[in-house]
């Protein structure tokens, strides 16, 4: 039986546990997606996009209605990344969406861009790192290979393919898929020169 005494040894002992229980469980729910026209003091107009949190099935709508209920002219379109990733075909959706539409990238130094965000950065036309960059396998479905392809929606999705298409080397694919989500690798400046990251 535990006494009064005996609960804050409980607590120290139990908060790790808990930890570790809370990293584990999978995250659920959209990505807090936001589109907002800026003035910048010196630039002149901007089309700012903020992606952060988990990207989920829903989130390429959200991005589009945001861009699309935006128009007009821009001297610059930015997309803010602080995400902890997310599904791979919805995050290619976007991609291609913010690259059609002209957007750079920047993790800035509070963000932090892992896992599946990595495709987000990867389709700046131009690419800012201020924060940390981390890599790790991103989980599929059985049968599922991210250099055969995967379905999503009936529709056949190549993460390979669509790094070819963002001008990344086909070696941060084969880097991601060596790590395990649980042990992430902060890339270094010189990793993310390599991969066009930065």
């Amino acid at each position: 039986m535990l006494d009064a005494h005996s609960l804050p040894e409980v607590r120290t002992m139990l908060r790790p546990l808990l930890c570790s229980l809370l990293l584990c469980l999978p995250l659920t729910g959209f990505a807090k997606v936001e589109v907002k026209p800026v003035q910048h003091k010196t630039l002149g107009p901007m089309l700012v996009a903020k992606v952060s949190e988990e990207i989920s099935p829903g989130d390429y709508e959200v991005l589009l209605r945001g861009i699309t209920g935006n128009p007009g002219r821009y001297v610059k379109k930015i997309v803010l990344l602080d995400n902890i990733g997310g599904s791979v075909p919805e995050a290619m959706r976007m991609g291609r969406l913010l690259r059609e539409s002209g957007f750079d990238a920047l993790v800035p130094s509070t963000g932090v861009c892992q896992g599946t965000c990595v495709y987000l950065l990867a389709a700046g036309r131009d690419k800012t790192v201020k924060g940390y960059v981390g890599l790790h396998k991103p989980p599929f479905a059985s049968g599922d290979s991210v250099f055969s392809g995967m379905t999503y929606q009936g529709v056949r999705y190549s993460p390979a393919a669509y790094f070819r298409e963002m001008n990344i080397p086909t070696a941060l694919l084969e880097d991601m898929q060596r790590i395990e989500p649980r042990n992430m690798r902060v890339l270094s400046p010189a990793e993310l020169a390599r991969y066009r990251l930065n």
